[in-house]
């Protein structure tokens, strides 16, 4: 029998059985079904996944952060003028069970227009050094260096979005962010925070190297979080920037040159190069830092993207009972449901 036949209760149940035999961490994972959200009147439709009114949203999905991915797409959804427009991209790794995946997110989302590529972890394990937290060391935390790759060639556009995070405003205003003119079009988006101390993202050996400090001699380099970023793969594509991105990881297993997992790489690449985007965009590090993970306020100035960035999820401190004060933002888009009726 189709699964679209099936009721939701045995759908549910069905999912968990098959979870078990697969990973003890989703085991106990049941999410309740979203509403389903309608374009509303003005929207020009997006019938196919190459259409110009389609806004293509990325996102990396496993089992440790698959409670945050629900909530991250509910909230996308939710808050869009558009959102029958909306075509996801899920990369997952290739050693995960893709199709038990794809079952939670239809059954959650039964109207939900998605795909799930599966990503090869064997291409970045090699290339990958240990960093200050080991959550940062996943191979899947690679994988947006390679989104030109695995998204179809029509796709030319891609938010990208950590599983951290919820938004409170229309990400079509996001995916609509300029690149720049012709003389100067930019491949990247994303908010700049110039007041951070840039140096402490890379090594002493790499400021002293003179044919490595060079590389931010000619750009204005400021940081960016890359769990929040508009792509221009076509422009992507033409530069050839995951190669560029992985020359700079091969030179880090030869002389450690950065800390940070993923993301001075593109820091790398892109900073100093970046098309601007409102830091309202991307209200980053309510997870604290990457070591006790403590309560954070918000940045000042208004509010379109909530991200749990650093050591602390909310989902996790909700459960602990020692959520931070912000953490209650996150919780309205939970869809985690305890399966009671197994037990009866």
């Amino acid at each position: 029998m189709p699964l679209s036949n099936l009721s939701p209760l045995l759908t549910t149940f069905l999912l968990l059985i098959a979870t078990t035999s697969t990973s003890t961490s989703t085991v106990s994972l049941s999410f309740k079904e979203a509403p389903k959200f309608y374009n509303s009147p003005t929207c020009l439709p997006a019938i196919h996944i190459c259409s110009d009114n389609a806004v293509h949203v990325a996102m990396t999905l496993d089992s440790a952060y698959l409670r945050g991915s629900m909530a991250a797409i509910l909230s996308v959804l939710q808050h869009s003028s558009c959102p029958e427009n909306i075509r996801f991209h899920f990369v997952a790794s290739a050693s995960a069970h893709t199709d038990n995946i794809q079952l939670m997110i239809s059954t959650s989302f039964p109207y939900l227009r998605f795909h799930v590529y599966r990503f090869d972890d064997s291409a970045v394990l090699g290339l990958i050094s240990t960093s200050i937290r080991s959550a940062l060391d996943c191979p899947l935390n690679y994988a947006r260096n390679y989104l030109a790759d695995l998204l179809p060639v029509c796709v030319k556009k891609v938010v990208y979005l950590d599983s951290d995070l919820v938004l409170v405003d229309d990400i079509a205003k996001l995916a609509a962010t300029p690149f720049g003119d012709d003389n100067d079009r930019k491949v990247l988006a994303a908010p700049e925070y110039c007041n951070a101390n840039f140096t402490s993202y890379f090594t002493p050996t790499f400021w002293s190297n003179p044919s490595l400090s060079v590389t931010f001699s000619d750009r204005h380099a400021c940081y960016f979080n890359t769990g929040v970023m508009v792509i221009d793969l076509e422009r992507w594509r033409e530069g050839d920037y995951t190669t560029k991105i992985i020359e700079w990881m091969e030179l880090q297993k030869r002389m450690r040159i950065y800390e940070l997992g993923s993301l001075p790489p593109f820091l790398l690449v892109f900073a100093g190069k970046i098309a601007p985007v409102d830091h309202r965009w991307n209200q980053h590090g309510l997870g604290g830092d990457n070591f006790e993970g403590l309560c954070r306020d918000l940045h000042p100035g208004p509010v379109s993207l909530l991200h749990w960035s650093g050591k602390g999820k909310p989902w996790v401190r909700l459960d602990g009972n020692r959520a931070c004060p912000l953490d209650t933002l996150w919780a309205p888009y939970d869809l985690l449901q305890t399966p009671n009726f197994l037990e009866s």
